[in-house]
């Protein structure tokens, strides 16, 4: 049985920076020199390090406290005001000197330049009560070091070595930080990180994995997770053991900001859930996939509807026609396959309204569904015409339907349109009902049946 999947306090433990965006579009090449003009610029200021890796925590509905070492400038207090404004409780340390900002220019999808302002790492203050009980009263703690010396002091150190073994503890390193605390769950370097950290050859898989299983006995920690960027992660334990290879569940391009962060969160909170190591970094590779897709994790952890409303939003800008169908789907055959293809060709985009695991027990009775909810979902989302899944909690998709407004809702042929509650919220925002042919003699219900017959 796979952990349930729910929100956690997670304590994030780290430095905090200041990411500056200049965003604009290329207009030319300069006559002074080979380079690109930039133009109709905007800028945008966000929490970076530590800051960023927590804020992703909170957007996926974590508690997250924050214990990191702030200055006393304009730029600590322009973070400062966006962590609280996320949700974010934090811990300041208190760090003497200036913020470490770090400036993007970018020109449409593509990065120009990129500047770094940080003066070298200050010692921060001393550990306050307040960072010490966030930990012990955490679910799970990760450890996202930048090299700025928080995860270097002495009693940041000592605090998190004291609740190891009491909850799960993920670190994820810095090439200029120190190493990790012993006996922790799990370290996730990426390729160029373990490769720095650890001797061998390329940083091709074998290489990932001989460095993993080095760095795992050099630090004395439970696993190591090499994560590979677009090749995912492998994950490295006990030497008997062949290690695990998780791919990303699809090929992306985008800004790859961040996905490091997104994967070591996603990991972290999924161990203090309860899933086991493997399944967690499963999780955070599906996460950071997706957020370097530029698509909320509302996917990878509630199959819920931010990413469907998202994805209709684009399309009906787009001029594009936005196709929904619904149903629980328990035990997926033919019938359900062409229904889906058939919806597919109607529109532009697909987007499957799945009943949850409470509302399939209410419609169909105790033993059902068979499949969870997130595996239901997950083998909807592994269809190429399917574009999303959205959950929703109720008896019909009324209320998810008035939010997402399909241009289309589709249902099988069995059904009398008057007899389905969402013709009205429907029609009602502009969309029409359609029927599609049902193919005879096949349903879930007869499935079970034969299934139970024993033929």
């Amino acid at each position: 049985m796979t952990a349930e999947r729910r929100a956690v306090h997670l304590t994030v433990v780290g430095d905090t920076l200041l990411d500056r965006d200049v965003l604009g579009a290329a207009q030319r090449v300069s006559p002074e020199a080979p380079v690109v003009v930039v133009g109709d610029l905007r800028r945008e200021l966000s929490p970076g390090g530590a800051g960023l890796t927590a804020m992703l925590a909170a957007r996926e509905g974590h508690r997250v406290t924050l214990v990191t070492a702030l200055a006393r400038d304009d730029e600590a207090r322009e973070v400062l005001a966006a962590l609280c404004a996320a949700g974010v409780a934090v811990v300041d340390l208190g760090a003497a000197g200036r913020t470490p900002v770090k400036t993007r220019v970018r020109a449409g999808d593509q990065t120009v330049v990129m500047l770094d302002e940080a003066e070298p790492p200050a010692v921060p203050g001393p550990l306050p009560e307040a960072g010490r009980v966030a930990l012990r009263s955490a679910q799970a703690v990760l450890v996202s070091d930048y090299g700025r010396g928080v995860a270097a002091a002495d009693d940041v150190r000592g605090a998190v070595g004291a609740v190891v073994g009491r909850l799960p503890v993920v670190w994820d390193p810095h090439p200029r930080g120190p190493a990790p605390v012993e006996g922790l769950t799990v370290v996730t370097p990426n390729s160029r990180e373990a490769a720095h950290f650890a001797p061998g050859g390329e940083t091709d898989l074998a290489g990932d994995t001989a460095r993993g299983r080095w760095l795992r006995q050099r630090w004395g920690v439970g696993y190591v997770a090499v994560t590979r960027g677009a090749d995912g992660a492998v994950l490295v334990g006990d030497d008997q053991v062949p290690p695990l290879v998780i791919p990303p569940p699809e090929a992306v391009r985008g800004d790859v900001r961040g996905a490091g962060d997104r994967l070591a969160a996603t990991t972290a909170a999924r161990l203090g859930s309860g899933a086991t190591v493997s399944a967690a970094l499963a999780e955070g590779v599906n996460a950071a996939t997706a957020h370097v897709a530029g698509r909320e994790a509302a996917r990878v952890w509630t199959h819920g509807p931010a990413e469907a409303m998202a994805l209709a939003d684009r399309v009906r800008r787009a001029g594009g026609t936005v196709v929904a169908t619904g149903g629980c789907f328990d035990l997926l055959h033919r019938g359900h396959i062409l229904l889906l293809e058939h919806a597919r060709r109607l529109g532009d985009c697909l987007i499957v309204c799945l009943n949850s695991d409470a509302s399939v027990r209410r419609r169909k009775g105790e033993g059902r569904p068979l499949v969870t909810e997130e595996d239901r979902a997950a083998v909807l989302r592994a269809l190429a015409c399917v574009d999303a899944v959205a959950t929703f909690e109720e008896d019909t998709p009324v209320e998810i339907l008035s939010r997402l407004r399909p241009d289309i809702w589709v249902k099988g042929g069995d059904y009398a349109i008057g007899d389905l509650a969402e013709l009205g919220v429907v029609e009602g925002s502009g969309g029409h009902v359609v029927l599609v042919p049902y193919l005879d003699g096949r349903s879930t219900t007869s499935l079970i049946e034969r299934a139970v017959r024993g033929r």
